[in-house]
């Protein structure tokens, strides 16, 4: 039998100024392990540390530009756009333009703050 997700939950975020994370699916709202699904809501300005993480990450923006850092370049991700960030390789967000960001990111296995690896965390 499916599974019907009602709302997601809140979860905390690292970076500032503050973001919002809506998860609605992982290890926070439904449990899941295997993936997390979430919706990310960034405000211009925002950015967070480093990370390495072992997970892989794809992420869709819906509006707005994401800015991605990456070993050896970087680039912004605008609304019907996605990257692909493969797990164990140095990656950093963040919304540097006016209106920040909304987009979904999809981590596989689910999203865990343990094997995150932020750097200065």
């Amino acid at each position: 039998m499916p599974t019907v997700i009602k709302s997601p939950t809140v979860v905390p975020a690292v970076g500032t100024p503050h973001k919002t994370i809506e998860e609605f699916i992982g290890r926070v709202n439904s449990k899941t392990t295997e993936i997390s699904v979430a919706r990310m809501k960034s405000p211009a300005g925002w950015s967070e540390p480093k990370q390495t993480p072992e997970f892989d990450e794809y992420t869709l923006v819906l509006a707005g530009k994401l800015h991605v850092s990456f070993a050896g370049g970087e680039a912004d991700v605008g609304p019907g756009q996605a990257v692909i960030a493969y797990k164990g390789e140095s990656i950093q967000y963040s919304t540097p333009h006016p209106g920040g960001a909304e987009y979904i990111a999809i981590c596989l296995p689910a999203f865990n703050p343990d094997i995150v690896h932020r750097a200065n965390s």
